[in-house]
C-alpha cells in the first residue's frame, strides 16, 4: 500500500475499498421506479459488509449497527431496523460483490508485480488448484434450529479455486453447491482461467492419467506426487544411484490403463520417507530434482489461503442460512483476503524476507486494533521484535544434490506419445471417468 501520505494503514485499505466500490456499475435496483425508494444505497451496503469482515465483526447485526448507529465513511447514519438490513441483504444477491472481488484482484495483481517471487521462470505463471468443503452452518440460526445435525441443508457447499503462487493471490474462485462433488468435476473448467504454459500444482485428489494427458495436450505444465501402487514402465534413465532416480516413464504398465504422453519420474529418500514426483517437464536442465520438490511443496500455499478465509476471517461462522447472504459473505471474505495477502507480500518485500516469515494470522488480529498508525511501516521496522516477522514453520525441503554432468541424454528417436487407454474408474455416480 502507498504510504506517501502517512495515513494509517486501515484507513488506506478502506479508502482503497471505497474507490473500488464507487467504480461498480450502478445497481439496477437503485433506479428510480414505483414504490418507496430504498434508504441505503447499494454501494453503502457492500461497503458495510466488507468493513465488517475487515474489522473482524461476524454477523449481519454488526452491519446494521455500523450503518445505523456508528456510521460509515461519508455516509450518514441510516434510520433503518435490523430486520430491514436482513431483508435487503437477502434480496440484493452477490453479483456486485463478485465483480468487486474481480476488480480488486486485478488492481492488486498490478501493484504486487514488483514483489513477485521468481519461481519456475520457464512457466507463464505458477498456480495451485484445489477445493475445500465449507463448514456446516451452525444450528443456532432460527431457520435451522429444527434441522437434524449433518443434514444437507446445513452444508453451504464448497469452494474451488486457483491460487497464484508467485504473488499469493486468488486468481479465480467458484462456489459449488454440492459439497460432495469430486474435485475432478470442476477441474477442467478451472483451466479456462489459467494461462497456457502455466505450471499447475495439485494434490492427489486430481491424480489421473486422463487429467495429466489433458493438461499436456492443452499446453500446461504440471507436477504431481505419485499415487501408491501406480504402475509404470521405465523408458529412459537420466540418473540412478540407490533410491535416487531421475528418468522418463510411461504411466500404466498394462494395456487396460495407460497414459498417452511420456512423463518424468524422480525419486529420492529423506530419512524414512521415499519421495516420488512426476511431471511433464521432461528436461532436467529446465527443472531439477530440487526445484521440482520445492515447487510441489508450494501446493500448500492454497491450503494456507483456504485456512485464512475459513478460520482467521471467520468463514466458518456464517451470518445466515440463506444462500444469497452466504455468497455475499464468501465474496466479501475473499476480497479482504486478497488485500491481506497483498499486505503480506509488500511487507515481506520491503523487509527483505520470505512472505511466509510474515504472520498472516497476526496481521488479521492486530490490523483492526492498531488503526491509528501506519501498520505496514511498523511491521517492516519493528516486526522482528514484535513477532510479526519470524521464521516460518513450513517444512524445509531436503533433496540430494546432483550434478547434471552425470546425467545420460535420452536417444534422439525416443517416442514421446502413444495410444492411451483409461480405466473406467469413477469417484461417484455423478463423476466422469478418469
Amino acid at each position: 500500500m502507498n504510504n506517501e501520505e502517512k495515513e494509517n494503514t486501515l484507513a488506506q485499505i478502506e479508502a482503497f475499498l471505497q474507490t473500488s466500490i464507487e467504480k461498480l456499475e450502478p445497481n439496477h435496483a437503485e433506479a428510480v421506479g414505483r414504490g418507496r425508494p430504498r434508504i441505503i444505497p447499494a454501494t453503502c451496503l457492500w461497503a458495510g459488509i466488507l468493513v465488517c469482515v475487515l474489522r473482524g465483526w461476524n454477523s449481519q447485526l454488526a452491519i446494521w449497527r455500523l450503518l445505523s448507529q456508528r456510521g460509515l465513511w461519508s455516509y450518514p447514519r441510516f434510520p433503518i431496523s435490523d430486520q430491514a438490513i436482513y431483508k435487503r441483504l437477502e434480496q440484493a444477491g452477490s453479483k456486485p460483490l463478485e465483480q468487486l472481488f474481480q476488480q480488486v484482484s486485478q488492481l492488486l495483481q498490478e501493484r504486487l508485480e514488483p514483489w513477485s517471487q521468481k519461481l519456475a521462470e520457464f512457466a507463464s505463471e505458477v498456480v495451485a488448484i484445489d477445493a475445500t468443503t465449507l463448514d456446516a452452518v451452525t444450528r443456532h440460526l432460527p431457520l435451522l434450529r429444527e434441522v437434524e445435525p449433518g443434514h444437507r441443508q446445513l452444508l453451504p457447499g464448497k469452494l474451488a479455486g486457483i491460487f497464484d503462487v508467485r504473488i499469493q493471490q486468488w486468481r479465480h474462485v467458484e462456489h459449488i453447491e454440492n459439497p460432495n462433488e469430486n474435485e475432478k468435476v470442476i477441474a477442467r473448467s478451472l483451466l479456462e482461467h489459467i494461462q497456457k504454459g502455466a505450471l499447475i500444482l495439485a494434490d492427489m485428489g486430481y491424480f489421473g492419467f486422463a487429467w495429466f494427458d489433458n493438461l499436456t495436450e492443452s499446453g500446461y505444465q504440471w507436477i504431481s506426487r505419485v499415487r501408491e501402487k501406480t504402475s509404470y514402465t521405465v523408458v529412459h534413465t537420466y540418473y540412478q544411484k540407490g533410491e535416487t532416480f531421475d528418468g522418463l516413464i510411461w504411466l500404466g504398465a498394462y494395456r487396460a490403463d495407460r497414459s498417452r504422453f511420456i512423463v518424468r519420474l524422480v525419486t529420492f529418500r529423506v530419512g524414512n520417507t521415499l519421495h516420488r514426483y512426476i511431471t511433464n517437464v521432461l528436461e532436467p536442465k529446465k527443472l531439477s530434482i530440487r526445484e521440482m520438490a520445492l515447487l510441489y511443496a508450494r501446493r500448500w500455499d492454497i491450503e494456507m489461503a483456504f485456512k485464512l478465509i475459513k478460520r482467521e476471517l471467520g468463514l466458518h461462522l456464517f451470518w445466515s442460512a440463506k444462500n444469497p447472504v452466504i455468497l455475499q459473505q464468501i465474496w466479501a471474505v475473499l476480497t479482504i483476503a486478497q488485500i491481506l495477502h497483498g499486505l503480506q507480500m509488500e511487507i515481506a518485500g520491503r523487509a527483505g524476507v520470505d512472505p511466509f516469515d510474515v504472520s498472516l494470522p497476526l496481521l488479521v488480529e492486530y490490523l483492526p486494533q492498531w488503526n491509528d498508525i501506519d501498520f505496514i511501516d511498523l511491521v517492516v521496522e519493528q516486526g522482528r521484535e514484535a513477532g510479526f516477522i519470524r521464521p516460518s514453520r513450513r517444512i524445509r525441503i531436503q533433496t540430494p544434490e546432483l550434478n547434471l554432468e552425470d546425467y545420460l541424454d535420452p536417444p534422439p528417436d525416443l517416442i514421446l506419445e502413444r495410444e492411451p487407454r483409461y480405466a473406467g474408474r469413477r469417484c461417484s455416480s455423478s463423476h466422469p471417468r478418469n
